[in-house]
């Protein structure tokens, strides 16, 4: 088997991914890690939200946030997955030394296929996703592109969720 019917082969899946940056030149530090991971060779963006300027939750003295949603066809586990998001963030100059702190980028996984994985270091779908505005608002968005399923329940918990008067549009992406 060579490496074309090898790749064929693997499963791909579907995967969403939270992203955000409040440090420096955060449209910036969004599209350097959209591009990182596309450059991965199992791992192909298969789109994106527009770019929403958030408040900052939990640790609220930070400036604002943008955040943004992708879309992600991968043969990675979940597992590789998130090593290839921690290692972008590496690469990108996170720093982890306040919870919910500033940082360059955040990268979370919020959906990946039907798994759902309830582990120390990888919990899916992700647990807070449902309560927060600036989360759900982009990630409905990109679901909607695809007319994915999971959109219509989301929707119910954006309804509920607390923050979306601190979630604007900053810019469409194309």
């Amino acid at each position: 088997m060579n490496d074309g019917e090898k790749q064929s082969a693997e499963v791909c899946e579907r995967a969403y991914i939270g992203l955000g940056s409040n440090i420096g030149d955060r449209e910036r530090f969004l599209t350097e890690a959209v591009r990182l991971l596309q450059e991965h060779p199992q791992i192909r963006v298969t789109g994106q939200s527009a770019l929403y300027e958030t408040d900052p939750v939990g640790y609220t003295d930070q400036a604002p946030f943008l955040n943004m949603a992708i879309e992600v066809t991968t043969t990675l586990s979940p597992e590789q997955l998130l090593e290839q998001l921690m290692e972008t963030e590496r690469q990108l100059g996170r720093v982890r030394d306040i919870r919910w702190g500033p940082r360059t980028i955040d990268l979370d996984m919020l959906i990946y296929g039907d798994v759902r994985r309830q582990q120390p270091e990888l919990i899916l779908p992700h647990p807070r996703m449902h309560e927060r505005a600036f989360v759900l608002i982009p990630l409905i968005e990109v679901l909607e592109l695809h007319h994915q399923p999971q959109a219509a329940p989301l929707r119910a918990f954006l309804e509920r969720a607390e923050g979306k008067e601190g979630v604007t549009l900053w810019k469409k992406m194309q």
